[in-house]
This record gives structure tokens, C-alpha cells and sequence, in this order.
């Protein structure tokens, strides 16, 4: 079972909080990244940053979840990172496909965009999908490593 690096900001706070418990019932190993708490004056990209590299390091064994006020910002930090494949999902259907076609491994969500019921809902889907080996699909995140190369340049 692969390990769960989670963080969020200030606006997230306690979604993580209350979706690191659920992920622990389900028996995954969790790494609470931060924030510590739920005050404002955190910086999601700091979060963000922390569980990207995290996922990078590791990218077999690890998946990221990250959540702010809308999850975009979460989102656009992580993608900075080679490897690290975030997808925003504020539904069950993306975050299926997001595993099973783009071999997505950190989802971002929004706080104030969905609910405790809904976040928890979409990280089930996330975690029990998998990627769709072989044919198109693999190909296609092979063109996503390839931009990824070509936008250093």
C-alpha cells in the first residue's frame, strides 16, 4: 500500500485533518506535510512544494493530496515538479480517470469548493483506480514527461 504524503493551507486545514483519520482507517501510512494548523497567513505553495518532492522522490510508492481554498494553486505548484502528475478534482469521474489515463499521483481539491462527504468520495475514487498501462494512455504521459523536458529549455 503506498504511502499518503497530505498538506494543506490554511484553508484546508481541516479537511486534511479530518481526511488524515479516514486515511488511516483505511490502513495507508499518512505524512502529515502541514500546515500545523488552521490559522490564516499560510502559504499553499509552501505545502504544495513539501509533498510535491515528496511524490518526486518516491513516485512508485507515494501519492500525493493537497488542499487549499479552490485546489488550483495547489495544483500549479505541484505540476512545477518533474514527475508529479496533480490533478484538481472536484468529482468522483475526473479523479477516476485522472488515475486511470493520466497516472495522476497527487490530487488537489478545494476546500471551499466541496464538502467533507464529496473530498472523501473523490480521494476513494482516486486511490481505487490505476493507471491504464500499454496503448495510448502510457504513451500520452510520455508526451506529458516530454513537455516537461521541452519547458526547461
Amino acid at each position: 500500500m503506498k504511502t499518503i504524503h497530505i498538506g494543506a493551507d490554511s484553508a484546508g486545514y481541516l479537511y486534511k485533518e479530518e481526511l488524515k483519520t479516514y486515511l488511516a482507517t483505511l490502513g495507508y501510512t499518512v505524512v502529515d506535510e502541514g500546515a500545523d494548523h488552521g490559522n490564516s497567513g499560510t502559504h499553499y505553495p509552501e505545502y504544495a512544494m513539501k509533498v510535491a518532492s515528496k511524490v518526486q522522490q518516491d513516485p512508485e510508492n507515494t501519492i500525493g493530496i493537497l488542499v487549499c481554498g479552490t485546489g488550483i494553486g495547489m495544483s500549479m505548484v505541484a505540476n512545477k515538479y518533474d514527475g508529479v502528475r496533480a490533478a484538481l478534482c472536484s468529482d468522483t469521474f475526473s479523479a477516476r480517470m485522472t488515475r486511470e489515463h493520466n497516472n495522476a499521483n497527487v490530487l488537489c481539491m478545494g476546500a471551499r469548493v466541496i464538502g467533507p462527504g464529496l473530498m472523501k468520495d473523490i480521494v476513494d475514487a482516486f486511490l481505487g483506480a490505476s493507471f491504464e498501462k500499454g496503448g495510448r494512455h502510457e504513451m500520452r504521459v510520455a508526451m506529458i514527461g516530454d513537455a516537461e523536458k521541452a519547458g526547461r529549455k
